[in-house]
């Protein structure tokens, strides 16, 4: 399967879409009523919302100055692939563009980076299923020997994998730092018997696709999931199993005790870490090489998984 991309170079920014100088869609303010987030510019149609994959690339809670030429059209295929592949409840009705859009505006820009869902009442946690030891979950191990309230067994090292996935909850910020809490917290919140459905679904998923991904020569050593009510009905939402929602390492290099060669945004984290940004004050604007490798590495992770 291959995700056609279209090049953003030869579009003009104008009251509608913005872009950043490499072509990457960094904003769309289509007349509608809209929210944005990270990554995503919502629109609500009404009975069903559209949902835009900008080009924007967020790490350590910060949205950058520049984006991924490409990204959101590869995130939105992905998401496309998983939803079908997993097979479960989900919110995705399509991919196309509305026809009804195409009479008002300039559609151009929101080929293949659009999902057209159906409205669902967001619940407010995101599942966080880890089943390698990297990230913020290594450095709270490292402090405590715990993640989230999860023991874990002394003198792992960093990327060992785990003696069975964990899901370590975050609640959801609309803006600033989302907060990993323990699965405590979301039962309190939510209740026993939704918390236990969203803890073991969120496993079950993660296995599966787990399973999936190690027969193409791929590690998904984390992942959140997010989940909306439709109804009564528990629905999988957002976007799922993308770079940018999970760390992906090659298989045949796996070497625990180090940092994995990844298919994912590291790079873009490698760089923030080493540039002297202080993770408190706006982020600074990535180098070409940096933008380059991780195109390349979301477009490598996408071939391997839908080949």
């Amino acid at each position: 399967m291959v995700c056609q991309i279209t090049s953003m170079n030869d579009q003009q920014s104008n009251d509608l879409y913005q872009f950043d100088p490499s072509g990457a869609l960094l904003e769309t303010k289509l007349p509608l009523p809209r929210r944005s987030g990270k990554v995503r510019d919502v629109y609500d149609l009404g009975n069903s919302l559209l949902i835009v994959s900008t080009d924007r690339i967020s790490a350590f809670d910060y949205i950058l100055p520049c984006g991924i030429p490409g990204k959101g059209q590869l995130l939105t295929q992905m998401s496309s692939f998983w939803f079908e592949q997993l097979g479960m409840r989900h919110h995705l009705v399509s991919t196309e563009i509305p026809p009804s859009l195409a009479t008002q505006f300039d559609i151009g820009p929101l080929r293949g980076r659009v999902m057209l869902t159906e409205k669902a009442e967001v619940i407010p946690f995101e599942c966080v299923v880890r089943g390698y030891l990297e990230g913020s979950g290594l450095k709270e191990y490292q402090a405590t020997g715990e993640i989230c309230g999860n023991p874990l067994p002394a003198d792992l090292a960093q990327c060992d994998r785990l003696p069975n996935p964990i899901i370590t909850p975050a609640t959801k910020a609309e803006e600033g730092h989302d907060e990993n809490v323990p699965i405590e917290r979301m039962i309190e919140d939510l209740g026993e018997t939704l918390a236990n459905q969203l803890r073991d679904t969120s496993l079950q998923i993660y296995s599966a696709a787990c399973d999936y991904a190690a027969a193409r020569g791929l590690l998904i050593a984390d992942t959140k999931f997010e989940f909306g009510k439709v109804g009564d009905e528990v629905v999988l939402i957002d976007e799922v199993l993308t770079p940018d929602s999970s760390r992906f390492w090659a298989a045949d290099n796996y070497c625990p005790g180090q940092a994995q060669a990844s298919f994912d945004k590291q790079f873009v984290r490698e760089w923030l870490s080493q540039c002297g940004w202080d993770k408190q004050s706006d982020p600074p604007a990535l180098p070409t090489d940096v933008i380059e490798q991780t195109a390349a590495k979301y477009q490598e992770a996408y071939d391997r998984l839908t080949a």
